[in-house]
């Protein structure tokens, strides 16, 4: 099987302003590092869809759904926080992220796709279950994982978010539900300032300092992840990929380079070979220097795909 890659056009509509780092060439320079690796090949390419209503109210309040729809411009652009912006193509590209991660699943459930990575726009892991944030409008790796648990029936989910900043919004929507364990590495003290104030039994939180690199990285990953996942024994793995954390980018202060996400992916291929056969999603999240992001998320999928 191979491993599937989930976008759509419209998430290439969403336009926070001149020069925001959250801009449609991410993920051109994903998609034109893949073909020049060659790794294009081995995918299969899927649109992902809309997500439907239902899907999002297991995940937030119908309030904020309509509140967010309600501030969608019919032109220029308008800011929802000082760092989140709408522009005329965000609504659908909102409604696509979130929809990506419903098809991954039921991808990978069904034995379609050993994998899936979804390459989309706006990320997700800042929202709160009814708050807009950080570039993030809905949790769209908590709108999957939901729909694991809730169409699938699954009990035991795990969420791996790598990114830099911590995922205050996954954490938001799922502290105390023992259905899900969240293990995650951020930079602290840092955007959002959060995660170190008494998480839940389910949150296995684990900030770093300014400066670390990947061998520091990957100790938290041996010694503090993979005993938890494996004790956890999750059924399927989504990952928070954010790629913000690698040295190359700018707008943080880890230093992590390509190698790094190739093998922590490596590590967590593992642990879904044991319990959640193979079954791993992944959803772009972070990562605003372009090449790193590229040449990062290339390692990954390409790990992912086992190439």
């Amino acid at each position: 099987m191979t491993t599937a890659f989930i976008t759509h056009r419209d998430c290439w509509q969403h336009d926070m302003g001149a020069h925001h780092p959250e801009c449609p060439d991410r993920l051109d320079a994903i998609s034109d590092r893949l073909i020049a690796a060659g790794l294009d090949l081995y995918l299969s390419y899927h649109d992902a869809p809309l997500v439907q209503m239902e899907q999002l109210l297991r995940v937030h309040p119908r309030a904020h759904v309509e509140a967010i729809e309600s501030c969608a411009p019919a032109h220029g652009i308008i800011h929802v926080d000082p760092d989140t912006a709408m522009s005329p193509g965000t609504w659908k590209a909102i409604l696509r992220s979130a929809g990506a991660g419903v098809l991954a699943t039921d991808l990978v459930m069904k034995g379609e796709a050993a994998a899936a990575f979804c390459g989309i726009r706006p990320p997700g892991h800042h929202a709160e279950r009814a708050r807009a944030m950080g570039f993030c409008f809905f949790n769209n790796v908590a709108v999957a994982a939901m729909h694991g648990i809730e169409a699938w029936g699954l009990s035991r989910v795990a969420i791996v978010d790598f990114d830099v900043h911590h995922g205050n919004g996954t954490e938001d929507i799922f502290a105390g539900d023992s259905r899900v364990l969240m293990v995650g590495t951020f930079q602290h003290p840092f955007y959002p300032y959060s995660g170190t104030e008494n998480p839940a039994p389910n949150m296995c939180n684990v900030p770093l300092p300014a400066g670390t690199r990947g061998d520091g990285f990957r100790q938290v990953v041996t010694d503090i992840w993979l005993p938890r996942l494996r004790a956890f024994a999750p059924e399927i793995i989504y990952v928070s990929a954010g790629f913000d954390a690698h040295y190359e980018d700018d707008m943080a202060s880890l230093g992590l380079v390509d190698a790094d996400y190739a093998w922590v992916t490596q590590q967590l291929k593992a642990v879904a070979a044991e319990s959640a056969q193979g079954r791993i999603v992944s959803m772009l999240e972070g990562g605003y220097a372009l090449s790193a992001l590229a040449r990062s998320a290339a390692a990954h999928i390409k790990v992912l795909s086992d190439l």
